[in-house]
């Protein structure tokens, strides 16, 4: 009896890490950039825009989500952040692209540009980091991607670069 007990928790524990295998979460992450800005409709103190994602998924699994949430940090302080209720799949070793309607707030992306700008020191390079989430049936997957821009020389030194 003992014997037909261990095989079967054998048995539980093979089929519980091949069903693990195919969750999301497990293998590589997705990769996700920005294939496109375009802006919308605004209200008062808000301006939108439409960010199209590229989402590549390098795995041997599709991954079907019904929801995505982003959120845009420029110099460690969120800058925009959106949610779409969009549904899909990214299918296995490929892409998609999905579009999420982003909000950012006037006041919010002024007092970010005092305090980037605002210290007399010039700025070079602006960090970014989106991350977000792709809501699945049973469980979501998230993503992130970080670097910086470099800008233009003289872009944040005051003087426009003309002369008279």
């Amino acid at each position: 009896m003992r014997r037909i007990l261990d095989a079967v928790l054998i048995f539980i524990a093979v089929l519980a890490a091949a069903g693990c295998a195919g969750l999301p979460g497990v293998g590589e992450p997705l990769q996700v950039t920005v294939a496109d800005i375009e802006s919308i409709a605004s209200e008062g103190l808000e301006a939108r825009m439409m960010i199209k994602l590229r989402v590549q998924n390098p795995n041997d699994a599709p991954v079907e989500y019904n929801g995505v949430y982003v959120k845009l940090d420029v110099q460690g302080k969120t800058l925009a952040t959106g949610v779409s209720d969009e549904r899909g799949a990214v299918p296995r070793f490929g892409e998609s692209l999905i579009e999420v309607p982003v909000t950012i707030s006037l006041v919010r992306l002024g007092l970010s540009a005092l305090g980037i700008f605002g210290g007399g020191q010039p700025v070079e390079k602006l960090h970014y980091k989106l991350e977000g989430k792709l809501n699945g049936p049973m469980f979501g997957t998230s993503f992130q991607s970080q670097g910086d821009l470099s800008l233009p020389s003289g872009a944040t030194s005051g003087r426009s670069g003309c002369s008279l």
